[in-house]
């Protein structure tokens, strides 16, 4: 649950509104009620907002945020880590003026009282949101995963070359085709070494 929460907030922070449900879902589907299941719907329903406040559907964005409101708005404040109250107070601009969206920044997500990045993740929130990134946006997914699979084998040395580069991935929108292109060509590397040694000693 934890590494979900975090891989959806990293996704929100770089930008990437509409695939920061996606982790979110995946737990909330399996919640029963209560004050878990409320955090993660209301974090659902307010990416929801924020993602059609940006593209100019008004009347989306004020009716997800104010049922975003009324799943958040009972939570104690952090839960989770995540400043509900914070969350809470931009709803309620959103479902006022869902056009301020076009003269501020997008409302913040705040978790342990800051801005949450994939580098400021452990290694299962950054791997869950790599993945969703590379469906959501059409990366290969093969690439992807194999260099998911470099970051997990890297966990037990004392190197973070391909953790970081898969971070990089995820908070670096504006630059994510130049960061993809720099994993598939790291990717393709290590498979023809792996594919160079082979079978020499069978």
């Amino acid at each position: 649950m934890e590494s979900s929460l975090r891989a959806g907030i990293a996704l929100y922070t770089a930008g990437d509104t509409h695939a920061a449900h996606e982790p979110w879902e995946a737990v909330w589907l399996e919640l029963p009620e209560g004050d878990d299941e409320k955090l993660f719907h209301g974090l659902i329903q307010f990416a929801g907002s924020v993602y059609h406040a940006e593209r100019g559907n008004w009347s989306g964005a004020v009716g997800l945020a104010e049922r975003a409101q009324r799943y958040l708005a009972p939570l104690e404040t952090p839960y989770r880590g995540v400043d509900t109250e914070a969350v809470a107070v931009a709803l309620d601009r959103l479902a006022t003026d869902p056009e301020r969206i076009e003269r501020e920044p997008r409302p913040s997500l705040r978790y342990d009282g800051r801005r949450l990045t994939a580098a400021d993740c452990e290694l299962a929130a950054i791997t869950t949101a790599a993945g969703v990134l590379a469906e959501h946006d059409d990366y290969d997914t093969d690439i992807v995963e194999a260099a998911i699979e470099y970051a997990r084998a890297e966990r037990e040395t004392a190197q973070s070359t391909w953790i970081g580069l898969v971070a990089t991935f995820i908070d670096e929108r504006e630059h994510r085709p130049l960061v993809y292109d720099r994993l598939r060509r790291r990717v393709e590397r290590r498979r023809q070494r792996e594919q160079d040694v082979s079978g020499l000693f069978d």
